[in-house]
């Protein structure tokens, strides 16, 4: 009985779906979608456009390691549809997202590469990092990668890895920044800033009460930086961008227990509750405090928000991911 794959297909036109004589592709997580992630893509675009073949990035939900490794949770850089949209517009002709199976982790390399790239995707050529690993517990390399194409008239170019200031470009040297809140820094590794997206509910109401309104986000599931309080850029559901000076932590000057989320956005009015909105993070501006009082908060405030808007005209500059539909279909093969 054959092995059933599936999963969804992703692009920017009408009637996606697989393509039937042959594409080129590049296979990854491509978590956060960094300068490494953005190379590959770029040199396998360069190696099908001459051949008029589609470039596709194949990735997976959920991650390898949520199956591997349910009891030691590891959260992402970006949701599944950031990540889509981050790969689409490096200027990727479709995004195949396959549903990671017990079944598909347990294929052994060779197997991995027959059934699921070779007879999914029927690919003219690959594009693969140095680093590439496949298959059950990794063991396939690009040593047998590359004796397998050769035997089958695919190509395979390997990338070598991006490096700033003398080190590699990857998603752990990305996630281990966040955890120190060097936002700053991750951004120079990221193809775009880093992003929290989050629905907005309502709060205790006590930035409004204080002068500074907040919209507080929740369902949040990606890495949320180290506490702090943030300069950075706010991106509403219909595109307007804000300014933002952004609190991440317990509420400490009011006993708060619990982390939240909030940012008030430079010259916004009204309320926002209940729409999904994008936080992007631009620079750390200070650790979270416990105040004497009301008054001590609010002058820290003041500061806060001058040093944000100082940032802002730059933070606005700043590259942002230009959200277009994306049109879907499913697969199984």
């Amino acid at each position: 009985m054959p092995r059933i794959f599936s999963g969804t297909v992703f692009s920017s036109v009408e009637g996606v779906s697989l393509p039937e004589n042959g594409c080129g592709i590049t296979v990854g997580n491509f978590d956060g979608v960094h300068l490494g992630h953005q190379e590959i893509v770029g040199r396998l675009i360069k190696s099908v456009r001459p051949l008029g073949l589609p470039s596709i990035a194949v990735t997976f939900d959920p991650h390898p390691a949520a199956l591997l490794c349910p009891n030691q949770p590891k959260l992402s850089l970006t949701t599944i549809e950031r990540r889509v949209s981050l790969l689409l517009a490096l200027g990727l002709d479709a995004v195949c997202v396959v549903k990671t199976t017990p079944e598909l982790l347990n294929l052994a390399a060779e197997k991995f590469y027959q059934e699921v790239l070779c007879q999914c995707f029927r690919p003219a050529a690959i594009v693969e990092g140095e680093d590439f690993h496949f298959g059950r517990n990794r063991q396939g390399t690009l040593a047998y990668l590359r004796r397998w194409t050769e035997r089958d008239s695919i190509a395979l170019t390997e990338v070598l890895a991006v490096q700033v200031d003398g080190i590699a470009v990857s998603s752990s040297r990305i996630r281990a920044l966040l955890e120190q809140g060097d936002v700053a820094e991750a951004a120079k590794l990221l193809v775009f800033p880093y992003t929290l997206v989050g629905r907005v509910v309502e709060g205790q109401q006590r930035g409004a009460k204080l002068g500074f309104p907040t919209v507080n986000l929740c369902d949040v599931h990606t890495l949320v930086p180290l506490d702090g309080v943030y300069a950075g850029v706010a991106t509403t559901a219909c595109g307007d961008r804000y300014g933002a000076a952004i609190h991440v932590g317990k509420n400490l000057t009011f006993g708060g227990v619990e982390q939240t989320i909030e940012a008030h956005l430079l010259g916004f009015s009204g309320d926002l509750y209940g729409q999904v909105v994008e936080i992007n993070f631009s620079q750390r501006l200070r650790a979270t405090e416990k105040f004497k009082g009301s008054q001590a908060l609010v002058e820290q405030l003041r500061d806060d928000v001058l040093q944000v808007e100082s940032l802002s005209q730059l933070n606005l500059k700043a590259p942002q991911l230009q959200q277009g539909s994306l049109m879907s279909a499913s697969f199984s093969r």
